[in-house]
């Protein structure tokens, strides 16, 4: 599919990760992104509390609108910027008919999952509950979250570097992978394929409960969990002795395994190698 004409993009993004695929999706492209609209640092910190507010890290001379009022506020800035193309990634709150029906060729939502698969906030959820897959898709935008057509959708093994940052750069280029599939399509007019409701989960937060690793199951599913929990923040917990630790990553130890699960095998100035139901595993702590 031929590329399209340089494009005015407005991207609506809340979260550091999410505006970078955009931003590097537009510069290798040469499409120009003329507004980012994001949210007060109280309605858009569900990603990470403990990170900076997402405008201190937008590139400079990015021009940027911070407002909760999408309706009232970001309307009228984004239809007299008229954009082309209207482009989500990492924003919390649905985007109201009055944006979407602005921009020349539509709107688009970047998400992390095997779309109709994952839907909502924590689409890693599908890895902490046995997928061994990582996956992205690109879809048009719909009054409700994650139901559009599928303009682009990638499917690949989880990462060898099964780790928060190992995912992240795994949806970092499957993502970038369907933004120059989907753009294209978007600009030729393609309907996309609409999704199965069949097929359709939901993908809540991780409760408070599940961030506590079981140190007696397989090492690879602690792994998967790990992973899964740290994406945005190091959020895996395991108890050692009378105490809970954030871990910030897990690695596999050369060794045999020694003891019951939950065992210490050694410990570290930044961590422990433990026994688990099978092998054992390197924590860092964070």
């Amino acid at each position: 599919m031929s590329r399209p004409d340089p494009l005015r993009i407005v991207c609506l993004n809340a979260f550091m990760p999410g505006f970078r695929v955009l931003h590097d999706f537009a510069a290798r492209n040469g499409h120009e992104i003329v507004l980012v609209v994001t949210l007060p640092l109280t309605s858009g910190s569900r990603y990470d509390e403990g990170a900076n507010p997402f405008v201190v890290d937008l590139p400079e001379r990015t021009d940027v609108l911070i407002t909760g009022k999408l309706r009232t506020v970001a309307a009228p800035v984004v239809e007299a910027l008229r954009p082309d193309v209207v482009i989500s990634a990492a924003f919390p709150r649905l985007i109201p008919a009055e944006i979407l029906q602005i921009p020349k060729y539509g709107a688009i939502n970047c998400h992390p999952s095997p779309l109709p698969e994952g839907r909502g906030p924590n689409p890693s959820r599908l890895i902490y509950e046995g997928d061994e897959r990582v996956a992205a898709s690109v879809h048009r935008t719909a009054a409700e979250f994650d139901t559009g057509a599928i303009l682009a959708q990638r499917i690949a093994p989880l990462p060898a570097d099964l780790n928060g940052s190992g995912l992240m750069q795994s949806w970092y280029e499957l993502l970038s992978e369907c933004l120059d599939e989907a753009v294209p399509r978007l600009v030729a007019g393609e309907a996309g394929e609409d999704q199965d409701p069949a097929r359709a989960s939901e993908a809540p937060f991780f409760t408070e409960e599940e961030k506590l690793l079981d140190l007696a199951v397989p090492a690879a599913e602690i792994r998967r969990k790990a992973a899964a929990l740290n994406v945005t923040s190091p959020q895996a917990q395991i108890r050692v002795g009378d105490t809970t630790h954030v871990i910030s990553r897990t690695d596999p130890v050369d060794g045999p395994s020694a003891g019951a699960p939950g065992t210490v095998l050694a410990e570290h100035d930044n961590g422990w190698t433990i026994q688990t139901a099978d092998h054992p595993l390197r924590f860092t702590r964070s």
